[in-house]
C-alpha cells in the first residue's frame, strides 16, 4: 500500500527501475493526508475473483448488489454496514478456495460463489417483433438486466451478473436458473497470503482480519510488522483476541452474541472506526453504534486486566456500549518505546507524520532538489509547516522548529532529518480533590 496516497510505494523502491509520478510543485505541499480507508479480506458469496476491488461509501449504499451480491439492507451485509459507518473507502478481497461459478445453458455467473445460484434467465418473445426475444436477468426476484435481441447469445452484451456463452440459440423460457455455484473449500493461509500480496500496493489506514485461526492471524501480524518496520509503510491491523505486543496491532476482545456470524465480527466496526478516526481524536469512550449484539459481561477487575493486557475492549455504560480505551497490543515498555506507544492516538500522530513526510519527500524532493543547504532548508521549512498544522489542530503540542534538524547524510544523495514531537492524547482520567470547609 502507498504512503499517504495511492502512488507512494511506486516511488519508494529499493531496486533500480523507473518509478514516475508527475505532481505539480504547488500540490506537493506540507499538508495532512486524508484518513478513512480500510482493507479487508472477506469470505463472500459474490464479488471480484482473485483481485482487490475498491468500493466507496456511496457506491456501497447505492450498488451493494453489484459489488457484494446483496441489497444494502440484507442481513449478510451487516458487518459491512458497521465498517462503512466510519470510512469513505474500502479495499476488499474475496477469500475463496476452489470456488465455482454457477452456470446454465446460456451463460456463466460473472463471479464464483453461491450467490450465482440465485440468478435466472427469462427468455420471452418480443411483443413488437416476433423475430426477436427479450432476455431478462434476475437475481432472486429483482430484474437486473434486460436486452432485446435476435435469439442467439452472440447478440447479447455481458452484464454485471453473467457472461454469455458463445453461439447458443435461445428459446423462450419462464426462468432458467444458474446452478452449481460454490464457495469451495475451507479458507486456508494460502488464500490470506494471496490477499496480502495483492493489498501491498494499496493505500489504507487500517487492515482488518476476521479470522479466528491462530496461524492465519499470525501471518497477518507478521505482514503488518514487516510493512511497518522494514518497508516503512504505516498502518494498523485489527485482529481478534491476539496478544501481539506491538503498536501496529489492535486486538478486539469482545465477541458478538448473534447467531450465524463470526464471533469476531466486531473487527468490522473497529477497523472502520480506527481508519476513520481523525489524527487529533481518540476512540476512548466512543459509543458502539453498530448492529451486532456485543458481549460486555466483564467485571471491573477483568476490565482493568484487559487494559493492562493491551486488549481493545467494550463495556456497558447505562444503555450504551462504549470503547473502554483506545489502545493497541503494545505492553512491553523499553528504553526506545515508552507506554505512550500503547495509545492508538499517539500511533495515529506518528504514522501521519511518517506517511505525510515520505509522500512530500518522494513527490517534491526525490530526484528534483539538490542536496545542498538551500535544498535542506526547503525540506526543513516544509516539515515545520506540516508540524505547525498538526499543532494547530491540537494533534501535537509544544512544537519547537529548532528541534527539526536537516543535514546531509553519509553520502551525497542522502539527507537526514532529526525531529522531536509531542503527541497530544484526549482526556481519559479525572483526578479531583474537593476541599470541604
Amino acid at each position: 500500500m502507498a504512503l499517504g496516497g495511492g502512488t507512494f510505494v511506486t516511488q519508494n523502491k529499493v531496486l533500480p527501475g523507473t518509478y514516475i509520478n508527475f505532481v505539480s510543485a504547488a500540490r506537493a505541499s506540507a499538508t495532512l493526508s486524508d484518513r478513512g480507508i480500510a482493507a479487508l479480506a472477506l469470505e463472500l458469496d459474490w464479488g471480484v475473483d482473485d483481485a482487490v476491488f475498491t468500493v466507496t461509501s456511496e457506491e456501497f449504499q447505492k450498488n451493494s448488489m453489484k459489488y457484494f451480491g446483496y441489497p444494502y439492507d440484507h442481513e449478510k451485509l451487516k458487518g459491512l454496514r458497521d465498517l462503512f459507518r466510519n470510512i469513505h473507502t474500502g479495499h476488499f478481497y474475496k477469500l475463496m478456495n476452489n470456488g465455482v461459478a454457477a452456470e446454465n445453458t446460456y451463460c456463466t455467473a460473472k463471479y464464483k460463489g453461491v450467490r450465482g445460484n440465485n440468478i435466472k434467465i427469462v427468455v420471452a418473445t418480443n411483443i413488437d417483433d416476433e423475430t426477436k426475444v427479450d432476455v431478462s436477468t434476475y437475481v432472486g426476484t429483482r430484474l437486473v438486466d434486460k436486452q432485446t435481441i435476435l435469439p442467439n447469445t452472440n447478440n447479447l452484451i455481458d452484464n454485471d451478473w453473467v457472461v454469455w456463452k458463445k453461439n447458443v440459440d435461445m428459446n423462450p423460457t419462464a426462468g432458467l436458473p444458474l446452478t452449481s455455484g460454490s464457495n469451495g473449500d475451507a479458507i486456508t493461509g494460502l488464500q490470506y497470503q494471496d490477499f496480502l500480496d495483492a493489498i501491498e500496493s494499496y493505500s489504507f489506514n487500517t487492515l482488518g482480519c476476521l479470522s479466528v485461526t491462530e496461524p492465519i492471524i499470525n501471518l497477518v501480524v507478521q505482514f503488518t510488522k514487516r510493512m511497518r518496520d522494514e518497508v516503512g509503510i504505516k498502518f494498523q491491523t485489527v485482529v481478534y483476541k491476539t496478544p501481539a505486543d506491538y503498536e501496529g496491532v489492535i486486538s478486539v476482545e469482545n465477541k458478538v452474541l448473534d447467531e450465524g456470524v463470526p464471533e469476531s465480527s466486531l473487527v468490522y466496526w473497529v477497523t472502520g472506526a480506527e481508519a476513520g478516526c481523525p489524527v487529533n481524536r481518540s476512540l476512548t469512550n466512543k459509543v458502539y453504534d453498530g448492529e451486532f449484539t456485543v458481549d460486555t459481561n466483564y467485571t471491573q477487575a477483568e476490565l482493568e486486566a484487559a487494559i493492562l493486557g493491551g486488549k481493545f475492549i467494550f463495556h456497558k455504560v447505562g444503555d450504551n456500549v462504549r470503547v473502554l480505551e483506545d489502545i493497541n497490543t503494545f505492553i512491553t515498555v523499553t528504553d526506545e518505546k515508552s507506554s505512550d506507544f500503547s495509545s492508538n492516538q499517539t500511533i495515529r500522530v506518528l504514522d501521519q507524520i511518517a506517511n505525510d513526510i515520505a509522500a512530500l519527500f518522494n513527490s517534491k524532493y526525490l530526484g528534483n532538489v539538490p542536496n545542498d543547504r538551500a535544498g535542506q532548508l526547503s525540506l526543513w521549512n516544509d516539515i515545520v509547516k506540516h508540524h505547525q498544522l498538526l499543532e494547530s489542530i491540537r494533534a501535537i503540542e509544544d512544537f519547537n522548529p529548532d528541534n527539526v534538524v536537516v543535514t546531509k547524510g553519509d553520502h551525497k544523495k542522502a539527507v537526514v532529518v532529526n525531529d522531536v514531537v509531542m503527541p497530544v492524547n484526549a482526556m481519559a482520567q479525572l483526578y479531583m480533590v474537593v476541599v470541604v470547609n
